[in-house]
């Protein structure tokens, strides 16, 4: 099993930014990749952006040049830094995990709010 814990979430004006921050701890073996998801009121689920175990990374086109994933190994930890935040990057942010990237991820963080207002 694999744990995870997100934080960073919160009210920010557009323009701004936030980093998120997600705790992973458990059994690790056999995760190969990492990343976030969201989900608007009203909306699906969708990728935001996911890091593999090898560094390739991934993001939704809507948030390419804005948003950063990276990873701290020794601590555990996954980030995404937002910048430039607009009005519908508003959702529930998800950390997670998984061992096949194309069967997409397994396990789930309890999500953190990110409000971005005009």
């Amino acid at each position: 099993q694999v744990q995870l814990v997100e934080s960073g979430g919160g009210l920010v004006q557009a323009g701004g930014s936030l980093r998120l921050s997600c705790a992973v701890s458990g059994t690790m073996s056999s995760i190969t990749f990492m990343g976030w998801y969201r989900q608007a009121p009203g909306k699906q689920r969708e990728l935001v952006a996911d890091l593999t175990s090898g560094g390739s990374t991934n993001y939704a086109n809507s948030v390419k040049g804005r948003f950063t994933i990276s990873r701290d190994n020794a601590k555990n930890m996954v980030y995404l830094q937002m910048n430039s935040l607009k009005p519908e990057d508003t959702a529930v942010y998800y950390c997670v995990t998984g061992s096949v990237r194309v069967l997409g991820p397994r396990y789930w963080g309890q999500g953190t709010q990110v409000t971005v207002s005009s």
